[in-house]
């Protein structure tokens, strides 16, 4: 496909450079660019009545390769994202074996140079083995390419490898991602404690295991001055604590996920082990405190927390399924029809949630279109409503709970570094 492209008639928003307008947008070797070079032909497309933003960035991906290909590969795992107007993606570190040296980083950056379609970045491991007994090596770690590290599922228990961990990622100038849990406030539990979790007779997991790791957080991130960010908050206490630690001048940070806004644990009635969720569904009271959170911009970003998991592992009894839930597919349609649709936030707020802001935690200069910029875009049609069909997902993995669901909002092309990888009429084009 062409790589000289004259976008027209869009209404182009890039937060990063203050504008929302229609305009016409160029692009030519790679890149964002003012005017063509002589002689130049560039392909035309009309987007009149469409959104042009800055490829959208999801920090929160699990991609399983190396060793879990049966459940997603760096391929499938970006087209998935290409399909939902995604042109980066931080891959988390708990593969087989986990990104917690640079051979491993290495082999993944060399996989996503051979298959990708989209831009992958590695974050890597805190501790050896994720075990949260010995720190990784995190300046070798940076020096190979990652931009953040998180024993993403594994959450650091002790507050002293947690305060190590945080002075060496100040250090080297990069956040630490922190899955936030208290394994022994949830040691068997499934689902959220309350009221479903007695009647359903599942063992119940409290918010204030999620609460009491976002507290210690904030404690250590306004001691080392390191950047701490938690991934998928899901607690009211949760966005209290992050709230009055960010009133404080702390450096840390929360994202949420589109199931933790749209499903409760109401939903689990029918053991259905694809809202089986970790951290786990909560309560209406929760949701409202999470779009409050977001409304008034304690909750400064958003993720999919994507983790594909195969058919025969899913189809067990809820106590042995594994936790997780397909997002990238969805995840702008969700967010669009559940903040920006429903009025918690406009749509240049949600862009830059999943753009500049983003790009700025992980000091990126992905998420922008000035000229000059990587040519990294998406094309959105912020009113196209739409059913989901999980069988037509380009992930290998099926594990959703949303099949069937109406939105209203849809990537309908992804452009990266100047490139069509995916358009909602042709799928992917590379």
């Amino acid at each position: 496909m062409s790589n000289v492209l004259w976008i027209r008639n869009a209404r182009v928003i890039d937060p990063a450079n203050h504008l929302d307008g229609v305009t016409d947008l160029r692009v030519q070797d790679g890149k964002v660019v003012g005017s063509f070079s002589a002689g130049m032909v560039p392909q035309e497309i009309n987007a009149d009545g469409l959104v042009l933003a800055p490829g959208l960035i999801d920090i929160h991906v699990h991609l399983r390769e190396p060793g879990q290909s049966a459940k997603e590969t760096i391929r499938t795992g970006t087209e998935s994202a290409a399909a939902g107007g995604f042109t980066t993606v931080v891959a988390m570190p708990n593969t087989s074996p986990v990104a917690d040296g640079v051979d491993v980083i290495a082999w993944i950056q060399q996989r996503a140079r051979e298959s990708a379609v989209i831009n992958v970045l590695p974050s890597g491991c805190i501790s050896m083995d994720m075990k949260g007994e010995l720190l990784a090596p995190i300046g070798s770690l940076v020096k190979a390419g990652v931009v953040a590290i998180t024993d993403d599922g594994q959450c650091i228990q002790s507050n002293e490898l947690m305060r190590r961990a945080l002075e060496y990622a100040k250090m080297f100038n990069i956040p630490v991602f922190d899955h936030c849990q208290d394994f022994q406030m949830t040691a068997g539990a499934v689902m959220n404690e309350g009221y479903w979790s007695h009647v359903l007779g599942l063992k119940g997991w409290p918010a204030i295991a999620e609460e009491v790791i976002i507290a210690r957080n904030a404690l250590l991130a306004e001691l080392t001055g390191a950047h701490v960010h938690c991934q998928h908050v899901t607690s009211a206490g949760g966005v209290r604590i992050i709230r009055e630690a960010k009133e404080r001048g702390v450096p840390i940070s929360g994202e949420i996920c589109p199931h933790h806004i749209c499903l409760t644990d109401e939903m689990l009635q029918g053991y259905d082990t694809n809202y089986k969720m970790n951290p786990p569904l909560r309560t209406p009271r929760d949701i409202k405190a999470l779009l409050k959170g977001v409304a008034d911009g304690t909750i400064e970003y958003l993720a999919s927390d994507h983790a594909p998991h195969c058919d025969y592992e899913k189809e067990v009894e809820f106590d042995d399924a594994p936790f997780g839930i397909l997002g990238l597919e969805t995840e702008l349609g969700l967010f669009m029809t559940h903040l920006v649709h429903a009025g918690v936030i406009t749509l240049p707020e949600m862009i830059a949630r999943l753009t500049s802001k983003p790009a700025d935690l992980i000091k990126s200069k992905k998420g922008r279109l000035g000229i000059g910029s990587d040519a990294d875009i998406v094309l959105i049609n912020p009113d196209l409503k739409w059913k989901v069909d999980k069988n037509a997902f380009l992930s290998k993995s099926r594990n959703t709970p949303f099949h069937g669901v109406e939105l209203t909002g849809r990537a309908v092309m992804t452009i990266v570094g100047g490139r069509m990888v995916w358009s909602l009429e042709k799928g992917i084009l590379i």
